[in-house]
């Protein structure tokens, strides 16, 4: 099983964790509601998790262009 990190914006690999056994508490998913985690989180058929999150520089962006948050998408 492997817990994989990707920008939500820019689709950028963030990261990848692989254990036999990984806790949610331990990955700071339990302190997401119910609403964070169908958007943030999905399942694979193979037990791999996708946690969609923001990148560097995407935040960078957000932040110097905040009439972004507007838009559905600001990277094509």
């Amino acid at each position: 099983m492997a817990v994989k990190y990707q920008c939500r914006h820019c689709k950028k690999e963030l990261g990848e964790l692989s254990q036999d056994v990984l806790d949610s508490v331990e990955l700071g998913l339990n302190s997401l509601n119910e609403e964070e985690l169908l958007d943030m989180v999905s399942y694979h058929e193979n037990g791999d998790v996708m946690v969609r999150t923001i990148c560097e520089d995407c935040q960078e962006s957000l932040e110097e262009n905040p009439h972004y948050h507007e838009l559905d998408f600001f990277i094509h």
